[in-house]
């Protein structure tokens, strides 16, 4: 699973041009994904402010405490994923590599799904 964080609010700071070609970019990505097979799925995640994050109480008989946001210790917050069923790490890695929220200062985090039979990717 290749999960995208980027920086929130650096779409709107991009002129028109700018936001065209980045979506292109995206666009482009995921129609070679998909023709290639590597495409499992994938979403894109409302912003953050939408969210609301649920928390252990301060003991185990304590009900669950629910906040508005994530609102985390970063500078970036998770924005979207994509599932990628590919040969090898490095393959998710270089795909990964070439998303554009990079450029941005966003990052890419690629993990593999756990199934039945365990951790392998």
């Amino acid at each position: 699973m290749l999960l995208i964080y980027n920086r929130p609010g650096f779409v709107e700071e991009l002129t028109e041009d700018e936001r065209t070609a980045l979506f292109g970019e995206v666009d482009a990505i995921m129609k070679e994904l998909q023709e290639s097979g590597e495409l499992v799925g994938g979403q894109a995640l409302v912003d953050p402010s939408e969210a609301r994050t649920v928390r252990g109480g301060a003991s185990a008989a304590a009900p669950p405490v629910v906040t508005d946001g994530p609102y985390l210790e970063a500078k970036e917050h998770l924005a979207g994923y994509i599932t990628v069923d590919c040969e090898t790490l490095d393959r998710a890695v270089e795909i990964a590599s070439r998303w554009p929220d990079v450029r941005f200062g966003g990052y890419m985090e690629v993990r593999g799904i756990m199934g039945e039979s365990g951790t392998e990717m």
